[in-house]
Order: structure tokens, then C-alpha cells, then sequence
């Protein structure tokens, strides 16, 4: 179990804060808490210590002769501040170092968690957005703020996000493998399954829950990139940290995708695009004919959301493509491959009992470059990254190839 340090800035989400704390001990991490002088204001020094079993950090001056500005940092393997004031984040982006938190964030050679909370007005300040900016850059990660209730009558973007989803993107960052190597990335996720109104009562869908889809999401913003999902009729809480955009149907999925796409670097079309549709929608419910005859449904094509996509490509972009397959599945997504124009293309086999709704995939990663990557049966997550190692690989070829850093 890792050694984690749990700064907490001073907002009135601080008290969310103690929810995190009692995740990570649960889970058997030793957590130092480091609250700011405004944080102990919101919840005191006693509970810290209750929560953590362990002594509160809370100012420099405290044992001096440890150098606990230092100290604390340097044994840090995970520092995670939540919630992160605006104040907060424009001394980590400055290298501003006023206090112990502070200068423990300048000393911390760790992963570093930043969990924004604040009014919308001030995250969407241009000063805050440049040091996140800047933050990021830099290989910390910023999750991106959810929407909600914030201080008094307010509403909007600014709230924190809640803290299992915290702890969930926290713990990422602790793996062996982990690398912030999608900081300074926009990447667009697709992700659940489209439905095509028949009548206002039935549609035509499938099975996809979007589990795979999420997994990537998580998995890009831990490694530092700035998601936004485009989740059709899913029913799995939001990605914290990602943006997300609500579809149903394959056209509106089209059109929420193509918008984002404009400034994306890499899009990963997780979704399960419903194929067809039907000609005509019902204004009310069908009903059975007296004499039990069927009604006849004529379908008509949905576009090919990823062979646009993919059409109309910039150079350094990266496209991937999914291929939900019941037979022959390496042929027809090597053709999908192709057709669509992707960098990637991602296949597993699909039926009535597998990958849909499960959490874990067995999946094959082939390659416009020929390249092919069988992973195993895996957690969905485990999936994800595996995907986002791909991908990252790639933008740094292309880089290098364009001789850009």
C-alpha cells in the first residue's frame, strides 16, 4: 500500500473531503492529511487525525527540526488535493510555496491529484484556466470540476466531483505503469448504445451499456487529458473529470461527436451505433392488428459516424474504431480498418452473454500499420489503458515525425 498525502484546500467542500480520507484507509493506505489554515476553519485538526490515525500536518513551523516542508513531500508516493481553491491551483502553477501544503506540492515527485472546487465564474476565469492549463502541462492532473449545487442557491459547473470517483482516479495513478502522457490532450469518447424511435413508446437499441466506453474515459483523464464523452442512453454515474454530452439516437450522436471532433486529437468510438433505423416514426403507439398480422417495419441506413470521422482526419489526429463482431471477427474488422479510415480498430467478439454489461472484455487492438495486439480476458479498465497505450505511442510518433515536442 502506497504512502499518500491528502491536502485539503479551504472551500466548504472540505468536509467531502473526509469521505476520500476514510476511502484511502479502508484500503489500507497511510494518509497524511495536510489542511490549509482556511480548511481547518471547515473541519478541524480533530477529525483529520481521527479519519487518518496519524498526526495532522498543518504549518510549517510544527518540528522543525523534521523539515516537514520537505519531508512530507519527498515521502509522498501519491499527493491528492481535494477540494483545489482557485487560490490553490494558482500557487501550484506559480510555484508559490506559503504554506505547508504548498510547498509540499513543490517538493512532491509523486503523481499529483488536483480536485478543483470553486464557483463556475472563477474556473472559468481565464487566469484559472491558464494555470490549469499550465498544471497540466506539467504532467499533474486536474480533473475537470462537475455540475451542481454549489455554496447557497447556486448552480453550475464547480462542484466537487464526488469522492469514490475521486479515490477511483486517485488509486490510476498509483500503478507501476502510470504516466501522465495524454496531458495537453483533447479526446473525444463515444460510448453506450443509440436508440431509434419506432413509435413513442419502442425503439430499436442494443445491449451496449457503456461500461467500455466510461473505462476509457477514466482512464484518459488519470493520464492527464481532457475528455469529453459523448454517452448514448447510458445509466452509469459520469466519468469524473470528463465533460459529458447526452445522446440517444445515432444522428444525435453524429452530430455531438462531429462538433467535438473539430479541435480532438484522438476519438475513440466506443459507442454501439444502432445500423439501421426505421423509415418513419409512429406519432402514437402501434398497436396489434385485429387479426394478429405483424406490421411491416421498412429500415433505412444510419450513417457511418467513424468513416466520416475518418475522412476527415487532420494530419496528427488519431482515430479509433470499434467492431463489435459475432463471427469471422478479425476479417471483418480488418476491413472496418480500412473502410473507416482508422488508426486503430478495436474487435471482440459479441453475443447475448458476452462484453455487453460485463466488466470484463477480451479484445484484439489492430493497427492501420499492421500491427495486432491480443489482450486476454481483462477488466474493462485494464482494457482501457491498454488502448490508451496504443494511442499514446502513436502521438508520440507522429510527433517526433512532424518534429514537434
Amino acid at each position: 500500500m502506497a504512502e499518500v498525502v491528502l491536502g485539503v484546500g479551504g472551500g466548504i467542500a472540505a468536509y467531502k473531503a473526509c469521505e476520500l480520507l476514510r476511502l484511502f484507509t479502508e484500503s489500507g493506505h497511510g494518509v497524511r492529511v495536510v489542511p490549509t489554515a482556511a480548511a481547518l476553519k471547515f473541519v478541524g485538526e480533530p477529525t483529520w487525525a481521527a479519519l487518518s490515525g496519524r498526526p495532522v500536518a498543518t504549518e510549517v513551523w510544527a518540528d522543525v527540526h523534521e523539515v516537514p516542508h520537505v519531508r512530507i513531500g519527498r515521502a509522498a508516493e501519491l499527493v491528492v488535493v481535494a477540494p483545489a481553491t482557485a487560490d490553490l491551483i494558482a500557487k501550484a502553477a506559480h510555484g508559490i510555496a506559503d504554506d505547508l501544503l504548498t510547498t509540499t506540492l513543490l517538493t512532491a515527485t509523486c503523481p499529483v491529484v488536483l480536485a478543483p472546487a470553486m464557483h463556475t465564474e472563477m474556473w472559468e476565469n481565464p487566469a484559472t484556466r491558464a494555470n490549469v492549463a499550465t498544471l497540466r502541462s506539467r504532467g499533474v492532473i486536474v480533473i475537470e470540476p462537475a455540475v451542481g449545487r454549489l455554496t447557497g442557491a447556486d448552480t453550475g459547473k464547480g462542484r466537487l466531483p464526488d469522492p469514490p470517483a475521486i479515490f477511483a482516479l486517485s488509486v490510476r495513478a498509483l500503478r507501476p505503469s502510470f504516466a501522465a502522457d495524454l496531458a495537453g490532450r483533447h479526446v473525444v469518447v463515444t460510448a453506450g448504445g443509440t436508440r431509434e424511435p419506432l413509435d413513442p413508446v419502442r425503439f430499436l437499441g442494443n445491449r451496449s451499456s457503456g461500461k467500455q466506453g466510461y473505462a476509457l474515459a477514466r482512464a484518459a483523464v488519470a493520464r492527464g487529458a481532457e475528455v469529453t464523452v459523448v454517452a448514448a442512453n447510458v445509466a452509469l454515474p459520469d466519468p469524473a473529470g470528463a465533460a459529458v454530452v447526452r445522446v440517444s439516437t445515432t444522428e444525435e450522436l453524429r452530430k455531438a461527436t462531429v462538433a467535438a471532433f473539430a479541435d480532438a486529437d484522438v476519438v475513440v468510438m466506443a459507442a454501439a451505433p444502432a445500423d439501421f433505423r426505421p423509415a418513419s416514426v409512429a406519432e402514437q403507439k402501434i398497436k396489434k392488428s385485429a387479426d394478429g398480422t405483424a406490421p411491416v417495419v421498412e429500415l433505412v441506413t444510419n450513417p457511418d459516424i467513424a468513416a466520416e470521422l475518418g475522412a476527415a482526419k487532420r494530419s496528427g489526429q488519431l482515430l479509433v474504431a470499434f467492431a463489435a463482431e459475432t463471427h469471422d471477427a478479425l476479417e471483418n474488422a480488418r476491413g472496418k480498418l480500412a473502410r473507416k479510415r482508422a488508426d486503430l480498430i478495436v474487435v471482440n467478439e459479441v453475443g447475448t452473454d458476452q462484453v455487453f454489461g460485463a466488466d470484463d472484455n477480451t479484445v484484439t487492438i489492430l493497427g492501420a500499420d499492421g500491427s495486432s495486439t491480443a489482450l486476454g480476458k481483462l477488466p474493462k479498465d485494464d482494457v482501457a489503458d491498454r488502448i490508451w497505450d496504443e494511442v499514446a505511442s502513436r502521438l508520440v510518433a507522429r510527433a517526433d515525425q512532424d518534429g514537434m515536442p
